[in-house]
Parts: C-alpha cells; structure tokens; sequence
C-alpha cells in the first residue's frame, strides 16, 4: 500500500443471512452440509472499491439501508467482510454506537478505561488523558458512579469524550453528532474540526448535504449496497438528491443514468447539469443564472386547507425569464408564483407566501397588501396570478414554500385557501460565501488598522 492511502477498500462484499423463522436458525446450525440452506442471503455491500488517502475528509450518502453503516462497521473491523480486502493504516476511533462496549455496573472511570483500552490507548496514555476526557463529558461527581445510574444524556456524554480524545489517525463518524444540548454539541463539532485540522484522516456519513460540501474534499455515494458514484462534493450529492427525490416510476432509470456517469468517469459538475439564463444587470454586465429544474424533488410533506370558495393553483419557482426552477443559485432573484381561481365572491383579497426550514422555522415571505388594507374584490368565475419576486440570499440547503390566499368575512380574515410546503428549493454551494448563518444580511465588513501608541 502506498504510504499515502489511509484506506483501501478492494472488491468488499458483505451479506447477512435472513430466517423467515425463528426455528430456522436451529435447522440450519444442525444441517448436515453446506448445500442445505434454511436462510437466504441480503446483500448489504457489492463489490465495493475506494481508497481514501490521508489527511482527507470524505463523505458518505445515500438513502436508509443503502450500506453506509455497514461499510464504516466492516472498515473499522466490527464486521468482517463476507468477501474482498480492506486495508486500514493508523489507529482508528469509531463514533458509531456510542457507548456500546460499557458495562452498566462499572463506574464512568472504570468503563473510561476499559474503552480507551478497546480504542488501542495504553494505560499509561489513559491516565494521561483521563483529565481532559472527565471534563469534555462534564458530568461531576457522577464520573465515580455505576453507569447504570447515568442518564442517556450523560452515557452519551461520556462515550463521546472517550472516542474523541482518542488523537486518531482516522476518525469514523457515523451520524453521532447529534448528542447532548447545543452547547456540547457544538464543543463535540469544535473537536471534530480541530482533528481534522491536525491532519487526521476524517471519514463520515451525514445526511446533511451541506456539512459534506462544506467540509468534504471528496464524497461517496451509496446505493442498495453498491458505490453508485464518486467525484466532488457537489458532483455526488446532486446525484443524491436525483435519486432521493425521484418517482418511484423513475427512480431505476436515474440510478442507472448516475452509474452510468460514473462509469464513464464523470466525477465533477458537468455543463448538461445545469441550464442557464443570461442577466444584464444594472451596469450593463452579462450575469449567468444556472439554476436548474430538479424533477425529483418534490415535497412528501404538502398540506391543503380545506377551500372555502378559492383554489391555488401551479405553485412553482421560476427564473426572470420565466424558467421553471427549484435548486437556486445564491444571491440569484426568483419570481415564487401561483395562480387563484375563485368559485365565490370575495372581498379584501391578500394572496402571501413563506420560505421554512426543513425543521418548519418561518424564514420570511410577505403579502400583497398590509392585513386589513387590501381593496382587491374577486367574483365568481376570475382567477389571479400572485408573482413574488424575491432573491436567494440563504445558506445552501433544502427549503420548503407556502401558499395562501385570504379574504374577510363576518369572522374577520381567513383563509380561502392555504397549501403548506407545497414547493421546496434547493440553494446550491457558494465556495465564495462569507456570510453566516441561514440569511445572508448582505453584512459589510470593515478592517481598519490601528497604530498602538
């Protein structure tokens, strides 16, 4: 192995027999032969290869049950391959079931040292260490108690401070950055950080594109057990989000176009991704928009009001130009619109919208009119197109639109019609952001030099 490669995987298969019933397990350990089968086989791994080398940050997507798991288990030699080679140089410390290998009747010191011992730490590294990991899991006195007592808050606490203060060669991360308040967790994320600074290998399975862009070199996408494709951060997570998004209907023909690239030895942006609009600006400038329609991505979580003589209509994002759009370029301006048909009178008419989070925070939106100042009146049988013009000026990530159309009546303003995360957005990666945060405030920073007298 060149002295470079921190990770070798060559040719890995990994399968699990399934019982259909729990008495065919029996049959099969008293089964005179090999021939005789009580079980059949799920794949988890198929002949997956990829090296990573050292000092490098690599993400691992894919959809649940794809195999993400199970090859950061096989890599770090908790499960043994049913077939292939992997080749690891460096001492490894795994975040995947953090707190797995305690033993509920020893104390938070006595499990300290037995699982720094499982990590590959000497006594003698534990007992320098000791200090610095009782007071990164900050639990108190609880340190000399049976773990048994702990809560989960303070188990995972302590498990985390162990593996991170391991001083790996190689980190294994698989989704464990999610324990504790926000404060250990952005502590735990500090850590994390400074590794990888120190020049460790990093490897690790997110489900948040924005943390593989952001901090991958490189990234690897999974899929029904087999490396589907491989290449930039972006290159891989926008085919991830192809698939994850997909129809069901479409979903094989698009893993196969994804291989397909793959295969050809695509592993960056590529100009048929994206389409493009060209925008003369103020100052006469030609500006290319390549924002993109992603068919794919379509909200699961959609909710309708019940209608009460109004409907919304053909919600959808478009370009100035009129493109249909749904991964924005940062910073670029979008027209949000829908058209209204209204089936009854209706008197005061606002028609408005908001951009959410994926976790539901309200962002911002606006109305067309102030609550209470609107004159718009619609009769039976008009319809209206509402248009928001608005500019992108949020972190890359997945967001999700409202649309709703109000009205007075005797009760005072209600909705006529209202559709919740009726459309969803995606902004892509900006390697030139400074801004922090989800909303870019478009912040000036100044530097002035001071002479010390």
């Amino acid at each position: 192995m060149s002295s470079d490669v921190a990770i070798r995987v060559e040719g890995l298969f990994k399968s699990f027999p399934i019982y259909e019933k729990p008495h065919h397990r029996l049959m099969q350990m008293l089964a005179p032969g090999p021939r005789e089968r009580w079980y059949r086989e799920f794949q988890a791994l198929r002949d997956v290869d990829f090296t990573v080398r050292r000092g490098e940050t690599v993400g691992i997507v894919g959809r649940n049950g794809s195999g993400k798991s199970t090859l950061l288990q096989v890599i770090c030699g908790t499960l043994a391959p049913t077939k292939g080679t992997v080749d690891v140089h460096g001492r490894v410390a795994a975040l995947l079931e953090l707190g797995a290998g305690f033993n509920p009747e020893f104390t938070g010191r006595e499990n300290v040292y037995m699982n720094g011992s499982v990590l590959g730490l000497s006594r003698a590294e534990i007992d320098a260490r000791f200090d610095d990991i009782a007071a990164f899991a900050d639990i108190g006195e609880f340190i000399e108690q049976p773990v048994k007592s702990y809560s989960s808050g303070m188990y995972i606490r302590l498990a985390f401070a162990v593996a991170i203060n391991v001083t790996p060669d190689i980190l294994v991360i698989d989704e464990a950055l999610s324990v504790g308040d926000e404060a250990f967790q952005r502590k735990c994320f500090a850590r994390i950080n400074a590794i990888r600074d120190a020049g460790a290998t990093v490897l690790f399975v997110s489900h948040s594109a924005g943390s593989v862009i952001q901090l991958c070199d490189r990234a690897v996408l999974m899929d029904r057990g087999e490396l589907l494709a491989h290449g930039t951060p972006k290159f891989v997570v926008s085919r991830y989000h192809k698939l994850l998004y997909a129809p069901a209907e479409k979903a094989m023909a698009i893993r196969e176009g994804i291989r397909s690239d793959t295969a050809a030895g695509i592993s960056g942006s590529s100009a048929g991704d994206d389409a493009t609009d060209a925008v003369v600006t103020q100052d006469g400038a030609v500006a290319v928009d390549a924002a993109y329609l992603d068919e794919g991505m379509v909200p699961q979580s959609t909710v309708r009001y019940q209608s009460r003589g109004a409907t919304i209509e053909h919600p959808r994002i478009e370009t100035l130009q009129g493109r249909r759009v749904n991964v924005l370029k940062p910073g670029g301006e979008y027209i949000y619109t829908y058209r209204v048909s209204f089936q009854d009178a209706a008197v005061a008419v606002r028609f408005g919208m908001m951009i959410k989070t994926v976790t539901g925070i309200e962002l911002g939106g606006a109305a067309t009119a102030p609550q209470g100042a609107s004159e718009l009146v619609a009769i039976p049988g008009q319809a209206f197109v509402a248009r928001f013009r608005f500019r992108a000026m949020l972190a890359p990530g997945v967001y999700f639109l409202n649309a709703g159309v109000t009205a007075h009546d005797v009760e005072g303003e209600i909705y006529l019609d209202r559709l919740i995360d009726v459309e969803m957005l995606r902004v892509m990666p900006d390697e030139q952001r400074v801004a922090t945060g989800i909303v870019d405030f478009h912040v000036l920073p100044d530097i002035a030099v001071e002479m010390m007298t």
